[in-house]
Formats: C-alpha cells, sequence, structure tokens
C-alpha cells in the first residue's frame, strides 16, 4: 500500500500520525511497525515514528501489515447506485447501515456491499478494512457518498476534500428555533475527554467550519441545511450542539424529545456532493432526494 505526501498541510507531521490520518490504522499500530521495519519511505527503511513527512513523500506499508489487520469479506446486499464509471462510484447510502467494519460491525456494511459489486476495483489506500472510502458519514446518517475504484482517483478526490474544492451540503431538523436566518460556525475541534464517544468544541482540536441556512421554521424545530468547509468527526452534530441547537434525535449530543420519542438517530441527510471527476476534470454534482422518515417528520411538524 502506497500514499503520498500531497498537501502542504501535512509537511513536517510525525509519519505515525500521517498514516493514521490518512488510513484505518491505529497509531500504536503503525509505530510498532515502523519500528519493525515495515515502513518504507522514499524507498528506504525508516525505524522512528518521529520521521517528519515531507510534501511528495512516497510511504510504501508493506503487504505484511494487512495480514495482521480484519478479514472483510464481499456481501451481496443492495447498493443505491447514483452514478458509476471506472474511477468513481457514487451511492445513496440508507440509514442505519455502518460504512465500514469495525468492533460489533464485522459484516453488513456499506463496503462489504461494495467489495461484492466492485471486486478487487476499488482503491487500497484506506487499506483492506475501508477499501475505496474517500469519506465517511455516520451511522445514522443517510446520504450521498463518493467512493473510489483506484489510488489514482482516491488521491484525487482526497485532496479536493482537502482542499475544499468540493462541495457537501446536508439537510438536518434542530431543536429549538435559531434566530439567524444564516451563519457561520467555525472553531476548533477535538475528543471530548469527558466522553470518549463523543467530539467537543476545544482549543486543543482542530479547525471546522460549517455555515448554515434556515430552510424552514416551526415553534420548537428548525430545518436547516448546512455546508461543511472540512470533515471533521461528527461536526455538524457538534457545531448545532455548541450554539444551543442539538439535532433531533441526536442522544449522545442531546436529549430524548418529548414530540418524536422513538426516533433512531440524528436527523441528518447528506443531500448534495459536488467534485471534480478525477480524470475527465468535468465538474460533477450529484443530489439524494430526502429519505421517507425524513419527510414523514417535516409532515409532522407541518401538520
Amino acid at each position: 500500500m502506497e500514499i503520498t505526501v500531497k498537501s502542504e498541510n501535512f509537511d513536517g507531521m510525525r509519519i505515525d500520525v500521517f498514516i493514521k490520518e490518512n488510513t484505518d490504522l491505529s497509531r500504536n499500530f503503525i509505530s510498532k511497525n515502523i519500528e519493525d521495519g515495515y515502513i518504507k519511505v522514499n524507498g528506504n527503511t525508516i525505524l522512528k515514528p518521529s520521521y517528519k513527512v515531507k510534501v511528495n513523500d512516497i510511504i510504501y506499508i508493506d503487504e505484511s501489515v494487512k495480514k495482521k489487520e480484519l478479514d472483510v469479506e464481499p456481501e451481496n446486499l443492495p447498493l443505491d447506485i447514483v452514478y458509476e464509471d471506472d474511477d468513481i462510484l457514487i451511492v445513496n447510502k440508507e440509514r442505519g447501515i455502518v460504512v465500514h467494519p469495525a468492533n460489533g460491525h464485522r459484516d453488513g456494511t456499506l463496503v462489504n456491499a461494495i467489495m461484492y459489486h466492485c471486486g478487487k476495483r476499488l482503491s487500497s489506500i484506506n487499506g483492506i478494512i475501508r477499501p475505496g472510502i474517500v469519506h465517511r458519514i455516520d451511522k445514522d446518517t443517510s446520504g450521498i457518498l463518493c467512493i473510489c475504484k483506484n489510488d489514482y482517483s482516491h488521491n484525487d478526490i482526497s485532496l479536493q476534500f482537502m482542499n475544499h474544492t468540493n462541495v457537501r451540503k446536508y439537510r438536518l431538523i434542530v431543536k429549538g428555533n435559531i434566530t439567524k436566518d444564516f451563519d457561520t460556525i467555525e472553531t476548533n475541534i477535538a475528543r471530548d475527554k469527558k466522553n470518549r464517544l463523543r467530539m467537543a468544541v476545544s482549543k486543543e482540536g482542530k479547525k471546522a467550519i460549517t455555515k448554515y441556512k434556515v430552510l424552514e421554521r416551526f415553534k420548537d424545530y428548525t430545518y436547516i441545511e448546512c455546508e461543511l468547509y472540512t470533515g471533521r468527526t461528527h461536526q455538524i452534530r457538534v457545531h448545532m450542539k455548541s450554539i444551543g441547537h442539538p439535532l433531533l434525535g441526536d442522544l449522545l449530543y442531546g436529549n430524548v424529545d418529548k414530540k418524536f420519542k422513538n426516533l433512531d438517530g440524528q436527523i441528518l441527510h447528506a443531500y448534495y456532493l459536488e467534485i471534480t471527476h478525477p480524470r475527465t476534470r468535468e465538474r460533477m454534482k450529484f443530489e439524494s432526494a430526502l429519505p421517507e422518515y425524513f419527510e414523514n417528520i417535516l409532515k409532522t411538524l407541518r401538520s
């Protein structure tokens, strides 16, 4: 598996941190394999996790490292395919589907499904647990995802996400009536020290920028659209909580709602993705209609 350092944002970063940021491997696992000589930079074996990467460095991770990772089996599961060619696959993920295998979710994931559909035609940059996966959305979030079928397209799309030259928009319902019709939330986000399952606004975190606008107001709820300018874990959920308007149904960052007690997670839909095709350079726009569960909640609020 090869990873090329393409962005100046990574220049001077420790190699163990860089690999962790760009794969599904843990930092401890990476450090051990560096010290064991399984990882090379520009053809040279390095033995220190503290090595600082440089732009255009080519990092090679020995295939034997992959053998230690979780085995992932293809499964014949339904896929809602929005677009497909030899380089990319755009899918509409259902709510309740986990994107890639992890503890407690070894099968039934989106990765299991795309492995069956694509066979070996998936990028290898994120290892065998996340083949083809460039970006993720939470289990209970529905909507558009881009899958890459080769390392060339993966590197290109990843760079678009890193440089924010793509466009990602989400539709969501939050609790309470937001005062402003539109605004930009800019904070740093890091792992919550009190609850490791959550993220939190923190000076120690990474910059996170979310722009929102109100689409429709109800008495105790607001239907809004968010555009992401960064891609931090749980970014929208953390930012909405930070301004006092947690997502409806989000029990990790909010509470059970009296009007909607039986929701299966946050009401959040990744409805729009705009990218530049990695090979043709054509600007491509993809939209996903609101799923039925989302429309039913809006109908209830409107009535």
